[in-house]
Parts: structure tokens; sequence; C-alpha cells
């Protein structure tokens, strides 16, 4: 809507925008830990007072119904659901709560099966998902140098090796 505002010639208020941003930025921080519920009515408080300001204000200046059709564009992104898929990914089940665990998309540069020939040669347990992924998991050191072992495979494949530069 504030896009839309702006297309349309209107000012929006610099603490509308400054709350926008925040909202955005504690709606990432809820994405990568979800257990702080304080954050949750942070922005709750942030979306409501923007909400609030765009509404009357959309109403004053674009009529009711431009109103009527953001608020229903509003409701139903309120109502919308993560997608099955998309939660899968995120909750790997059949882990011990001890390991660590990486998920990887093989690539022409590290097909599937170099993937785990290196999960092998780290002692790491490995599973390949239905989407293809490789998921490897094992203990935190083990796995570090797992990570370390394909980025130096990669880099020395694609050539990005980088050298190093002497002070004389």
């Amino acid at each position: 809507m504030v896009t839309d505002f702006k297309k349309k010639g209107a000012i929006v208020p610099a603490e509308i925008t400054d709350d926008l941003k925040s909202a955005r930025t504690i709606i990432k921080i809820v994405q990568a830990d979800p257990t702080c519920v304080e954050n949750a009515q942070n922005i709750e408080q942030y979306l409501g007072k923007i909400e609030i300001y765009l509404i009357s204000e959309g109403e004053r200046r674009f009529g009711r119904a431009y109103v009527d059709e953001w608020l229903t564009r509003i409701d139903q992104a309120s109502r919308k659901t993560p997608d099955d898929e998309e939660e899968k990914v995120r909750f790997i089940s059949d882990l011990p709560r001890e390991q660590k665990w990486i998920r990887l998309e093989p690539s022409a540069e590290m097909p599937l099966d170099k993937l785990v020939a290196l999960a092998d040669e780290s002692n790491l347990s490995h599973k390949v998902q239905t989407d293809g992924h490789l998921l490897v998991h094992g203990p935190e050191k083990l796995l570090k140098d797992f990570v370390k072992k394909i980025s130096a495979d990669y880099k020395s494949k694609s050539g990005k090796e980088h050298q190093k530069v002497r002070n004389c």
C-alpha cells in the first residue's frame, strides 16, 4: 500500500516508513528464532499503526472502494499459511538433538555422488531427500570440517582459489 501511495503522489510520513522497516526486521528475527513472544507483539503493534494510518489516509485520498480492496487483500494475506513443503524443509525429524545438520543442493560443480563421498570421508551420516537435496548430520566439529572440505573442493574446481599476497 505504501508503494501504491507513492505511485499516486501521496507522501508517506517517515514514521510510517520506519515502522514498516522495523516490522520487517522483527519478522526476520522471528523467522530465525520463533520462541520470543514479545517480538510477535511488537510486529502486531507496528503493523497495526501502519494499517490505521494507511487505511484512514487511503480512504480520505482515494475513496472507500480503494480501501475495501486493500482490506480484502490484507485479510487474505493474514489467512495464508505456509506451504506444506516449506514446513517440511524447516523440520527435520529422526535426528538426534545433540547433532547438527546441513542440507545441500547438488550442483554441476558438486554432484550428489561427490557430496556423499565427502560425507562418508568425514564420518557423517547422510540421507538423500525426496526433493534431491542431501541432508548431512553429525557432531558439530565433523560437520564444520565437512563444510571446509566442500569449500576447498569447490574453490579448486571453479578456479576461485584465492592467492595469498605477502608484504615485503
